[in-house]
């Protein structure tokens, strides 16, 4: 099959053999997979949690029809239209376990469902069951114009925040927050940014989910409420950084790190599991939603994880094998 893998100088275009699924896997054959920053790290040779190295096909997120069922599989049927989490989706097939995959809401082409996945996956999982988000919460999501800031928006809100704020230093897309789920959109690279949400949510925020963490780990901390919770999804920023251990301590701030790398699989599925739960029927309405910013064919993955490198991009960005 062809697929977009990493050899001796970077991503090249190219036959591998096609994977098989194992007992409890599926396999798709792939209409379309979105592209996540992940990707430019496993794309450069770098590990993401178990994958990586010369070999790997990138691709975390992706939406197709079953080709294949492993022999423990019974919840699903050769055929089936669906979008999953998994691994090596920039392919024309790919496997994933059978509970990581959910199926294509009636009325969606491969293109948005292949959006969504991992977006809602992520921001669930921190919203809820991490940052233990209650409706009439304050709620911050830093690195707000990403397809996972996004989501974390339309779902803050779904949930009944009371109060949802964005950030974004890039002016064109801080002015798009609002049309999704933000009722404020601030800018961090505005020194007092920390005394606007403070205003904005009377005193402090309840829960900030941080994206870009690095240089806005303790003014994320100066942001927060007396009792607030702070959930590092993600680490734009830098992965480093010094922390305030006075004002994390006089603020008594419950500060969470996440990631999918160091998850068994039953966590995974409690994950998906937990999306169908509580947001499906906002997801089968469009509800839930995320923009698409730019499609490639596969043979132009380098350009399309160019484009995301560039960090110009508002919505997701897809590959088509």
């Amino acid at each position: 099959m062809q697929a977009a893998y990493v050899g001796e100088d970077g991503l090249e275009i190219g036959e591998v053999p096609c994977p098989e699924p194992k007992p409890q896997e599926i396999l798709l054959r792939v209409r379309t997979a979105a592209l996540n920053r992940a990707d430019l790290a496993v794309a450069s040779g770098a590990a993401h949690g178990a994958m990586g190295g010369r070999g790997t096909v990138p691709g975390l997120e992706f939406a197709g029809e079953i080709a294949a069922l492993g022999s423990d599989v019974t919840n699903w049927q050769v055929g089936d239209r669906v979008m999953c989490s998994g691994a090596g989706g920039y392919a024309e097939y790919a496997v994933t376990d059978h509970l990581r995959a959910l199926p294509i809401p009636e009325g969606f082409d491969f293109d948005r469902a292949a959006t969504l996945p991992l977006a809602l996956q992520t921001m669930h999982n921190a919203l809820v069951e991490n940052g233990g988000m209650s409706a009439g919460d304050s709620v911050l999501i830093l690195g707000a114009s990403s397809g996972v800031g996004l989501m974390g928006q339309q779902i803050a809100r779904l949930l009944g925040a009371r109060v949802v704020i964005g950030s974004s230093t890039d002016d064109a897309r801080r002015a798009k927050l609002t049309e999704f789920g933000a009722h404020h959109a601030i800018n961090t690279s505005d020194a007092d940014w920390p005394d606007q949400v403070r205003s904005l949510t009377d005193g402090g925020v309840d829960l900030v989910i941080d994206q870009i963490s690095g240089p806005l780990v303790t003014p994320a901390m100066q942001a927060a409420a007396v009792r607030g919770r702070i959930v590092n999804v993600g680490r734009l920023g830098g992965s480093t950084t010094e922390f305030d251990c006075d004002l994390h301590a006089l603020k008594r701030i419950r500060y969470i790190g996440v990631t999918f790398r160091t998850r068994s699989i039953e966590e995974i599925r409690a994950i998906v599991a937990g999306v169908k739960r509580d947001l499906w029927p906002a997801v089968c309405d469009g509800t839930l939603h995320l923009p698409i910013d730019r499609s490639f064919a596969l043979a132009d993955a380098v350009e399309a994880l160019e484009h995301m490198h560039a960090n110009r991009h508002f919505g997701k960005i897809l590959l088509h094998p």
